[in-house]
């Protein structure tokens, strides 16, 4: 009936998946990206995507796809310059993350509480360090009254050794005027 025996129109192309090409190379069969197995179609050659959504990682594209979805994060990369497609995927593989997160808030909202929890911790270390200018003035006064007592104390010490060198002085009772007598008995 309609059946020629010229099956060569519905075969592959044998240089691409057959290990008997003409070739001397072992054909390269390449997985495709993880965008476009997500997406069930065909990774071509250029896809916008593939380096930036590799195959071992379809996470990373599930979540940023759930969120921006794949036509705006095509449109996107096509609009940068290769150099800032890297940074601009993970930027929205952050944000996507963020968004599913918190719906409400995304990234504003981890962004307020970190700055929140800098502003706490600066206080802290405000007052950490007027506690450490506190405890060096306290040293400081410290240390000029224990030398201020030596010094005193060095005076009077001085001022004593003309009597301490008398000890006939010390030790005559007659000076004294009355016997030593102890205290108590």
């Amino acid at each position: 009936m309609g059946y020629s025996g010229n099956t060569s129109a519905n075969a592959s192309p044998p240089s691409v998946l057959s290990p008997t090409s003409s070739s001397s190379s072992p054909p390269v069969i390449l997985s495709p990206c993880a965008a476009c197995k997500i997406l069930r179609r065909r990774c071509v050659d250029k896809c916008v995507l593939a380096p930036y959504f590799p195959p071992t990682d379809p996470l990373k594209f599930t979540i940023a796809h759930r969120v921006f979805g794949a036509s705006n994060i095509i449109k996107l990369l096509q609009e940068l310059p290769e150099d800032q497609r890297a940074d601009a995927v993970n930027s929205m593989v952050y944000e996507a993350n963020a968004r599913l997160r918190d719906p409400v808030y995304g990234c504003a909202g981890a962004i307020c509480h970190l700055q929140k929890q800098i502003s706490e911790l600066q206080a802290e270390l405000a007052k950490a360090q007027a506690e450490i200018m506190n405890m060096q003035c306290q040293n400081s006064n410290l240390f000029e009254l224990i030398c201020k007592q030596m010094s005193s104390a060095k005076n009077d010490e001085e001022n004593l050794q003309p009597f301490r060198d008398n000890s006939a002085f010390l030790l005559d009772e007659s000076v004294l005027g009355v016997a030593w007598e102890p205290l108590w008995a």
